[in-house]
């Protein structure tokens, strides 16, 4: 919807006025009213940001296409259909090589699924969340898959939970349909109702540390993105079901800065990485952002700092565009929210 302001169009989000009804009908506290007008605020801004990023794409390739047309207009015959036939072969070729990708990378997946590392992501907390998060973890499965894909030695994928608004919102994934994982409306417990001894949950609170990956094992990762509303849910999840726990061993090999907070698809990318190398030193390395590693532990027997690998992530505030580069304090004290330990 649009209105004018000044003079000047302005986009207003579709959903503004039923806010602003709701919250004149007094069913909304202030503060629910805060945050619904914040999120479709953010909603707005993401679709004009879209729109324009759609508008930007739609000149390059008109100005690129007109380049090309003035280039085949300043040569002669002979050179323009020389040009053409080139052009023409390399577009082939890039075509057979994404196809050649495409067919090592279903071969690997493939092989995963008859005698890969099981992964599962649960999707059972999106009750929990509110849209915008949801929207945020479904982008984190996204990532996940991307990466199991390109990997040389990808895991046999899992989500289970897979119902409801998260089960809406990853069905309108492009090629969702088609991706080589495993998904389930069903728990995990009930999807693999006869590995209950094989389950192992990564979570905050777990005294037990992952080693190394034992391919019997079956590691369930929590897709919960929040504001550290939930501590301990997954955890106490894990008891109530009476399945294993296990923390990934990050404090052996690094200190973290005040900002603890891992995605979904980065625990997931450090396991894949582990799986490649077999070093955790060189996966945590390899994924963990700059930004939240303070320095290398100096002694790996020292009583660990803590790191999340439960896949909670802070919610975007705004358009989120920023939130990788804010600076963050350090800290060598216990952090505040609820994270995996790291031995």
């Amino acid at each position: 919807m649009e209105v004018v302001e000044n003079g000047e169009k302005a986009t207003e989000c579709p959903n503004c006025s039923a806010a602003a009804a709701a919250a004149a009908a007094g069913v909304l506290s202030k503060s629910a009213q805060k945050k619904l007008l914040k999120q479709q605020r953010w909603e707005a801004k993401k679709a004009e940001k879209k729109a324009q990023e759609k508008e930007h794409k739609k000149r390059e390739g008109e100005r690129k296409r007109k380049e090309w047309e003035e280039t085949l207009a300043s040569l002669t015959e002979e050179e323009r259909l020389k040009m053409i036939e080139s052009r023409k072969s390399l577009r082939k070729e890039r075509m057979d090589k994404r196809s050649e990708e495409r067919d090592r990378k279903n071969e690997r997946l493939n092989r995963a699924k008859l005698s890969g590392q099981k992964m599962v992501i649960d999707l059972e907390f999106s009750h929990l969340m509110t849209p915008s998060e949801i929207n945020s973890l479904v982008h984190q499965i996204m990532y996940c898959y991307a990466e199991n894909g390109r990997s040389s030695e990808p895991c046999h994928l899992w989500l289970t939970g897979c119902k409801g608004e998260m089960g809406t919102q990853l069905r309108r994934l492009p090629g969702f349909d088609n991706w080589s994982v495993e998904r389930e409306d069903r728990s995990y417990i009930e999807a693999l109702e006869g590995e209950k001894e094989n389950l192992v949950y990564l979570t905050a609170d777990s005294e037990n540390v992952v080693d190394e990956l034992d391919r019997s094992k079956i590691y369930i990762i929590g897709g919960l993105v929040d504001r550290n509303r939930w501590k301990g849910i997954t955890m106490k999840k894990a008891e109530e079901q009476g399945i294993q726990t296990a923390k990934l061993p990050i404090g052996k090999y690094l200190n973290m800065c005040s900002s603890q907070v891992l995605t979904v698809n980065q625990v997931v990318e450090i396991l894949l990485k582990y799986l490649e190398t077999k070093d955790w030193k060189a996966s945590f390395f390899q994924v963990i952002p700059q930004r939240k590693r303070l320095q290398v532990a100096e002694d790996s027997s020292e009583e660990p700092q803590q790191e999340e690998v439960e896949g909670k992530e802070k919610s975007e505030e705004n358009d989120g565009d920023n939130q990788y580069e804010s600076k963050k304090q350090c800290a060598n004290g216990p952090p505040s929210m609820e994270q995996v330990p790291a031995a």
